[in-house]
């Protein structure tokens, strides 16, 4: 199997006699990679390259393999442990599927991770929410998993009202320290609102980031230095950007600034 071809290339990589480098990484020194490839995957479905996605897929997957290597050495577990541990948790979050249960709802669904959660170890509606993910991210995590047990707005207007209070704190605010626990209070106020409109936060950020690269980048295209252009100048090559890219694309927003 194609699969046992990649398991035996990665344990002669880190056998005695194999990369040096291989050889040297652990648990800590991969998990950047890992999370890097999982970005890389999204960016290639974002791009619809479906040739460099299965080109992510496979770097993906490498590290699945490399962590479960340096695990088996240390007599922690195996890859097909791996595979047993995600195989089982699939069945059993899908009882409707491969159990007797001829149905399930949102509700058991949440129940079945909760259960899993609380035999981890994890206590409270909160707990286990995983600290790597993207700020963003987690925040609309926290959010929702507090939402489950009714801490929340009924509606958009306390999130959007929670906005300009924090925006009003983070303006008072006169020491550094301060100041970046109101801006922090601000964005989890706007993850909060974006989340009552259905909006993701952190694809939403992504969008506008990538709007602004691609204006950026026209900016630069239609100058030969734009450090020498003072910001006057700048403002009227990042105005004719945005007409453009809206004369090309129809459909582009027009509210934006």
């Amino acid at each position: 199997m194609a699969i046992e071809r990649l398991l035996s290339i990665m344990q002669q990589l880190r056998s005695p006699d194999g990369c040096e480098w291989d050889r040297a990484q652990t648990f800590e020194t991969i998990a950047p990679y890992t999370i890097e490839e999982a970005y890389e995957v999204a960016d290639a479905i974002t791009r619809g390259d479906m040739g460099d996605l299965k080109d992510e897929l496979g770097d993906l997957l490498l590290q699945v393999v490399f962590h479960s290597r340096i695990a088996e050495e240390a007599g922690l577990f195996a890859f097909e442990d791996v595979v047993t541990a995600i195989s089982d948790k699939m069945e059993r979050r899908h009882p409707h599927i491969f159990g007797t249960v001829a149905d399930i709802s949102h509700h058991s669904w949440e129940q079945v991770k909760a259960t899993e959660r609380q035999a981890k170890g994890f206590c409270g509606a909160l707990a286990g929410v995983a600290l790597g993910l993207p700020a963003l991210q987690r925040a609309e995590k926290i959010q929702k998993r507090a939402a489950r047990v009714g801490f929340d707005w009924p509606d958009a207007t306390g999130p959007r009202a929670k906005i300009d209070e924090e925006l009003h704190e983070a303006d008072r605010a006169e020491m550094t320290d301060a100041r970046e626990d109101e801006i922090g209070d601000l964005l989890f106020a706007t993850v909060n609102w974006a989340r009552h409109h259905g909006i993701d936060a952190e694809a939403a950020l992504r969008r506008a980031t990538a709007k602004f690269e691609r204006r950026f980048a026209a900016m630069e295209a239609s100058t030969a230095d734009i450090g020498a252009l003072d910001l006057e100048q700048q403002e009227a090559l990042w105005l004719r950007a945005k007409a453009d890219e809206r004369e090309s694309d129809p459909s582009a927003n027009r509210s934006d600034t």
